[in-house]
């Protein structure tokens, strides 16, 4: 008889096949870490290649971002100063005007009826004042014939050729005279004042008639259309909104904490992340990029500081001038950079580091040796430098290897 087999051989069977897995899952963890392990070791290397670079102790500035937004610095809003219906708008958005050109054309019939009124009034005004006037010459003629005839009278009064009745008659005579001439002078004043009240009326309907075409008054780009033909425009009715010049600025919002650090006249980098300039960072620096730099970045110097925050936000206002820059436009998002202080720390060439993994390194070479450690960087400094948290303390010559810019 063939005997069974053992349940002792059976058993073992499957111990032998779990530890071929563990020994092979062991193996392929080794393959995996052991580059990274094996740079990560401090074991010295007898052939160091490539450049070198010191490790320095740099004093950096720390910034405070304040977020804001690109606005023109002149912003025009056109509204109508009569009441009337709009007949036509002449410019779209986008479309650039010069100094004069026509943008809106009102209905100006009731305008120029008004006007035409105005014109009727002043006419008669000025046939009132003419009478008038002639009316001042009649009242004069008659008191001076009246005073001429009482000094007579009175004369031979006082020789007791005329009697007293004649006297007083004469004497009622001129004073009546005397007081024509008094009305007659009200009256021309009266209708002069008419006159001249006619003829401001008349300028003002002409000035109104003349409102019915709305030109720019700058040069400028159209960036909005509120209204379109058929509407009613009224003062105080925004029609149209122009950006008049090429100028904008930054306007930003500055903790309170902090405004005590700006000033009018200072000058602070600023970077707009969808502007087209050279590099991915625009360049932070102690040294605030002069105006028209080829660096990466835009320089504003602030204009104006609203003197009052928000109670909401603990903000102020902070309005900085921006150069000309192609490609800059009115509502872009931007961060104005307020420094903050400075303080030390270990800066290297971003070239000197390499990632291995998930690991930070960098080579360090002493005495014709070089020895891998592990480091932690900090922010991207300009010059094409980075900075060191943890792992080196400065002074220390770093290999950057061959091929690295």
């Amino acid at each position: 008889m063939q005997g069974k087999p053992s349940n002792h051989s059976t058993g073992g069977r499957p111990m032998r096949h779990a530890a071929a897995r563990t020994a092979l899952v062991m193996a392929m963890l080794c393959c995996a870490f052991f580059p990274a392990l094996r740079a990560a070791a401090q074991g010295p290397d007898l052939t160091p290649a490539g450049r070198q670079a010191k490790a320095e102790l740099r004093d950096i500035t720390e910034w405070y971002e304040a977020v804001g937004t690109i606005r023109p610095k002149t912003e025009t809003t056109v509204e109508a100063q009569v009441q009337a219906k709009i007949l036509d708008i002449t410019v779209r958005p986008g479309q650039t005007v010069e100094k004069g050109d026509i943008l809106v054309v009102l209905d100006d019939r009731e305008l120029a009826a008004r006007a035409e009124r105005a014109n009727q009034a002043l006419t008669s005004a000025r046939a009132t004042r003419n009478q008038a006037r002639e009316g001042i010459a009649a009242a004069k003629a008659a008191f001076d014939n009246a005073q001429a005839n009482y000094q007579r009278i009175k004369t031979l009064f006082a020789s007791q050729t005329v009697t007293a009745q004649e006297m007083d008659r004469t004497e009622a005579e001129f004073l009546r005279a005397q007081s024509a001439l008094v009305q007659a002078r009200d009256g021309f004043e009266a209708a002069e004042g008419q006159a001249a009240q006619a003829e401001k009326a008349l300028e003002e309907a002409r000035i109104a008639a003349g409102h019915a075409t709305i030109q720019a008054q700058a040069a400028g780009e159209v960036v909005k259309r509120q209204a379109e033909p058929g509407d009613l425009a009224f003062p105080g009715k925004p029609l149209l909104i122009l950006h008049t010049g090429r100028s904008l600025r930054m306007e930003a919002l500055v903790r309170e904490g902090l405004i005590s650090r700006v000033r009018p006249g200072e000058v602070f980098p600023v970077r707009v992340a969808a502007l087209a300039v050279p590099g991915d960072n625009p360049a932070i620096t102690q040294a605030v990029p002069a105006l028209g730099d080829s660096a990466p970045g835009l320089a504003a110097e602030v204009e104006e500081i609203v003197p009052m925050a928000d109670p909401l936000t603990r903000t102020f206002l902070v309005k900085a001038a921006l150069p000309e820059t192609p490609g800059l436009y009115p509502g872009m998002f931007g961060r104005l950079y307020v420094p903050m202080g400075s303080r030390q720390a270990v800066v290297v060439p971003g070239a000197a580091v390499r990632r291995v993994g998930q690991l930070e390194m960098v080579t360090v070479t002493d005495g014709g040796e070089a020895r891998n450690y592990a480091v932690k960087t900090g922010q991207a400094l300009d010059g094409g430098y980075v900075e060191i948290l943890s792992g080196l303390t400065g002074g220390e010559t770093l290999r950057i290897p061959d091929g690295r810019p």
